[in-house]
Formats: structure tokens, sequence, C-alpha cells
């Protein structure tokens, strides 16, 4: 892995960063993260996973809008490298995904066959809690540098700040209520995708890009404009009738 330009990381943290203010979209500011995380490691795919009240580990944020990513990350509830991070607290790296069948096997061959073979998993942590974990997936070899692991790992750091933001608590049910409350803004995300895949008859994936678009040109916050459209898809006509064409988001 080839190392990363002082400058390029000065630009993604100051991105990062300016981002974080007092009036913020948090699913939408870690799904930036991840995207950070992607570009200054030049990883293939990063994702962002918190536990919820049962300690299941639960999407939350991805570099891509995909439901394969999705999809790949959501299964590590049950096996794979963000399980063990999360399980155990500590990074977890693999070089070749498929060298680990006997470890995974059934996160592994999955996410093979998905065109994935190297992983890494790092903890997000609060006051020595695991509350969730930012994993990569990678071509075979591909594996993160030092350098990279610590800059995917202060990336994560700024997730956590972003969620526990103004929050000086301690207390283990405060940091619960928080992790649900975010969890839970996902689950609304997901259902105004679906509303809006059924009504223009497209994917999943282009659903949320007409969402982020949606939200970004009338300077609204993702999260609101999905609650608005799955209680009263009138509240935002210009997102529900007429249909905006599908494209990519930026």
């Amino acid at each position: 892995m080839k190392s990363i330009s002082p400058q390029r990381v000065a630009d993604i943290f100051v991105k990062a960063t300016d981002t974080l203010v007092d009036d913020f979209d948090l699913v939408d500011f870690l799904g930036s993260i991840t995207r950070y995380a992607a570009r200054a490691s030049d990883t293939a795919a990063v994702g962002l996973l918190l536990v919820d009240h049962r300690d299941h580990l639960r999407f939350m944020a991805s570099s891509e809008e995909s439901s394969r990513l999705r999809e790949l990350f959501t299964a590590q509830n049950e096996q794979g490298p963000c399980r063990d991070c999360f399980t155990e607290g500590n990074n977890i790296i693999t070089e070749d995904l498929r060298l680990e069948d006997h470890r995974w096997p059934a996160f592994a061959p999955r996410a093979v066959a998905a065109g994935f073979a190297s992983a890494c998993a790092l903890p997000l942590r609060h006051h020595g809690r695991t509350i969730g974990t930012l994993g990569t997936l990678g071509p075979p070899g591909e594996v993160l540098s030092t350098q990279s692991r610590q800059v995917v790992q202060a990336l994560g750091t700024i997730a956590t700040i972003a969620i526990l933001q103004e929050r000086a608590e301690r207390r283990t049910d405060v940091l619960t209520e928080q992790l649900q409350s975010a969890l839970n803004t996902r689950v609304v995300i997901e259902q105004a995708k679906g509303f809006l895949a059924q009504l223009w008859h497209v994917d999943s994936d282009n659903a949320y890009r007409l969402l982020y678009r949606y939200s970004r040109s009338h300077e609204l916050h993702l999260s609101q404009v999905a609650r608005d459209i799955t209680s009263d898809p009138t509240t935002h006509p210009g997102l529900t009738h007429p249909p905006p064409a599908a494209g990519n988001d930026t």
C-alpha cells in the first residue's frame, strides 16, 4: 500500500471536521466518514457498524450506497472481521479471505464472490467500551499500511465524537440511547428508500441517490427528508412528484 501524502491527509481531515458542526445530519456525516476513509486508504470499500442495545452490530453507512456492500457488512453481525473486532476490541486484519474459510465459513466465501479478498476492522471506542467498528474490504494482499490504519482509525474517532457530540455524560444508559437513536435514523432512511424505489420503479441504490440529491440541493437533512416522506409524501412534492432523474451522488 502506497503512503499517503501529508497534504492529502490534511485535506481529508479539514473536510471531515468542517462537517462536524452543531446542526448536522448524523447518518449523512457517517457516510461521509466512510467515503473519506476509502479515499485516504485507497481501499475498495469501507463500512461502519454500530452496536445496538442487544450487542448486535448494525449497518450504519458505507463508502458506496450499494445493496452489495450493505449485505456484506450486515452479515458481519454473525461472523467476520467486524464481529471479531467488536468481540475482542482489537484490530482484525487479514490479507486473503480465500484462506479464511475455516474462520468465517459463511462470510469469507461471500466476500470473495463479491470481488473482495483482504479485510481490516478497527474498533470505535468510547471510555473503554467498543461501540462499533469501521471495516474495510479490498483486493488480495492490499491490506492497510500502518499509516493508512492510523488515518482510518482517526476518522473512526471523529465518527465516535459525532455520535456523542455535546453529550459528555458517561452513563451507560445515555450512551445506549444515543446509539439507538442513530440506528433508528438509519431505519427511517431505509424505509424512505423503499418508498421511493416502489414509487418510481427504481432499485434501492438509485432511490438513495434521489433522496441524497434532493436533500443536498434543498439544503435539508437527509434523515429529516426521509422522515417527512415516510409520514406524508406531500411534504416534498419535488421528490415525490414529478420524479427526479436518477444519477450519481457527489
